[in-house]
């Protein structure tokens, strides 16, 4: 099959994302322009912003993957991803709104000092790091099928163009490229479902309905939880654990992590932010709910092949899809993951420049400042190919262990944020001591595997909370 045309698409499209992103971005003269977008963008293109970042490359490859295994349960996570939201909005939104802060870490400066700002911003690089390392490897997947050269060349290819892109563009350009984008690999998704039902499934609807009744594969709500604790906790989608675990993950991910946080504080109001979280909570779920699908027709049309799950979807655009269809969808893939590449970037070195090298560099210039901020970038990005190269090799579907991942650290941080919010006589050291007791129980339980997955951030911040209060009132008593 030729495919020439999707080749000309592919490079057409990306170069003009790229031209875009920097156009919209404007020119930086500070680093607030620079990370911050002059606090100038609307709330609906966050909105837009905020599902692409978090979703593109791993729902797109991943999702679709995780469907044709197993079945449409993870959409219960989806549900608990809603609610975390509506809580963000409710309790943190309103104290990042409070004063100037310029990243998610600042709050804790204001409640506890700069030692936990500092400690969270340094958790916060490593797990971002190796996190979206494992989605730059999955962006590598449909390119290392397509040219048919190794992960190491087609991972080294997408970063280094998404680095011209983010120095470019800044973090304004990222949002405004992230707008249209997300509606492009969505529309791929839909217009890939298309072909699958109508031209490759001999009986449509229907055969994908009798491939799926044989597996169970349209079971959204699963009520199976056990006949024992053990076994309880081991399951990573049933209906409490899936509801539990998304909603404190989302709590976690979308309330103090930099990378949604820094598309957050771009907003001008509290109320657009809030606008922008719960929009992107309920645009969430249908997004999943394509990609599930797709992956549910994938196995009415393959049935069980021996290759990893997360290359059945790119595996079937690149043989099956006609140019310049094939073309325009994993055009659409690639642009869209490396502006979830170019946020993380961005999330990264405003982190290292914000929250641990102005605080000790008092005598500073704005030029100067923004090019150490573009330097720490270029660094993000070099780390970035290293974690992706690291995690090539895992069996994993990619979505399970970039989450497994994040949550590793985000009941320690997320417990912490809620220590300083609800826990009025909490300290620094307070807060210092639950952080890392939380990290040390997370290191154990994940070590051990003890739980599924979905646990993770529950077990952090329950852990993290009741010994940061326990501290407190043992202080307070003497």
């Amino acid at each position: 099959m030729d495919k020439t045309l999707d080749f000309v698409v592919i490079i057409v499209f990306l170069i003009g994302v790229a031209l875009f992103g920097a156009y919209k971005g404007g020119k930086q003269k500070t680093v607030e322009d620079y990370f911050l977008g002059s606090k100038s963008v609307p709330w609906w293109a966050v909105c837009f912003s905020i599902v692409a970042a978090e979703t593109s490359t791993l729902t797109f490859i991943s999702i679709p993957g995780l469907a044709y295994l197993t079945n449409l349960n993870f959409l219960q996570v989806t549900f608990g991803y809603l609610i975390g939201r509506i809580i963000i909005a409710n309790f943190f939104l309103p104290s990042y709104f409070k004063g100037e802060l310029n990243t998610a870490y600042a709050f804790l400066e204001n409640r506890f000092g700069a030692k936990t700002r500092s400690f969270a911003s340094i958790v916060f690089l490593f797990t971002r790091t190796a996190a979206d390392g494992v989605r730059l490897f999955a962006t590598a997947i449909p390119l290392k099928l397509m040219l048919d050269i190794s992960y190491p060349t087609a991972i080294i290819i997408i970063a280094v163009i998404t680095l011209g892109y983010t120095i470019t563009g800044g973090v304004k350009g990222i949002i405004w490229v992230d707008v249209i984008l997300m509606v492009i690999y969505l529309g791929g998704a839909l217009l890939a479902g298309y072909f699958l039902v109508f031209n490759y499934l001999p009986d449509g609807f229907n055969s994908i309905v009798q491939a799926a009744h044989l597996e169970n594969k349209l079971s959204v709500i699963n009520l199976n939880f056990g006949s024992t604790v053990g076994e309880f906790f081991s399951q990573p989608y049933n209906l409490i654990s899936g509801i539990l675990g998304g909603a404190f993950l989302s709590m976690a991910s979308h309330g103090t992590d930099q990378l949604i946080v820094q598309r957050l504080l771009s907003t001008n109001s509290l109320r657009s932010a809030q606008k922008a979280i719960i929009g992107s909570g309920i645009i969430i779920i249908f997004q999943f709910l394509i990609f599930l699908l797709v992956g549910v027709a994938l196995y009415a049309f393959y049935g069980h092949l021996d290759i990893r799950s997360d290359e059945i979807f790119p595996k079937f655009i690149i043989d099956k899809l006609p140019s310049p269809f094939s073309g325009i969808i994993i055009a659409g893939l690639f642009a869209a993951a490396m502006s979830t590449l170019a946020g993380s970037i961005s999330s990264l070195s405003s982190s290292t420049m914000l929250d641990l090298y102005n605080p000790f560099h008092k005598n500073r210039n704005k030029a100067n400042d923004l090019k150490v901020s573009r330097l720490f970038t270029i660094m993000w990005a070099g780390m970035l190919i290293l974690a992706a190269l690291f995690f090539m090799n895992s069996p994993h579907t990619v979505v399970e262990l970039a989450l497994s991942i994040a949550s590793f650290t985000y009941g320690g941080l997320l417990g912490t944020f809620m220590l300083g919010l609800f826990v009025n006589k909490a300290t620094q050291e307070d807060a210092l001591a639950s952080f890392a007791s939380g990290i040390f129980i997370m290191i154990t339980v994940i070590s051990l595997q003890l739980v599924a997955w979905t646990w993770y951030t529950l077990i952090g911040v329950s852990v993290t909370l009741l010994v940061g209060t326990f501290l407190t009132y043992l202080n307070n008593d003497k």
